[in-house]
């Protein structure tokens, strides 16, 4: 082995720089309430913009104290994957569709059609 290298350190891993000197960034601490009057805390930095709400550990919905309620009028409305369908299609194109997917299927099981 050279006589250069390194024993008992792991390259990489570990940084060889001390904390000292070092200042940590300034920081403020954010309090959020839920509903049913869970709090919640927050660490941002200083310069951070807060968010109005938050989502908490356990997945409610967190409001600022102190905060201004977000307005929400402007959200649209939840489309799903059916309401989208019946913008393309009507109940009884639907159903033809169906009708005709189920004599396929089964044909390919060998059983006959049932109309």
């Amino acid at each position: 082995m050279s006589d250069r290298s390194l024993r008992g350190m792991r390259l990489g891993a570990q940084s060889m720089e001390t904390e000292s000197g070092v200042e940590p960034a300034p920081r403020q601490r954010v309090e959020y309430r839920c509903e049913d009057g869970e709090r919640v805390f927050v660490t941002f930095a200083a310069e951070a913009e807060v968010p109005p709400v938050w989502v908490s550990k356990t997945g409610k919905e967190a409001l600022l104290v102190d905060g201004e309620k977000p307005d929400t009028s402007n959200d649209k409305p939840v489309r799903t994957h059916w309401d989208m369908l019946l913008e393309r299609r009507s109940i009884e194109e639907l159903e033809v569709i169906l009708q005709d997917r189920l004599d396929k299927l089964r044909e390919r099981r060998g059983e006959r059609a049932a109309s």
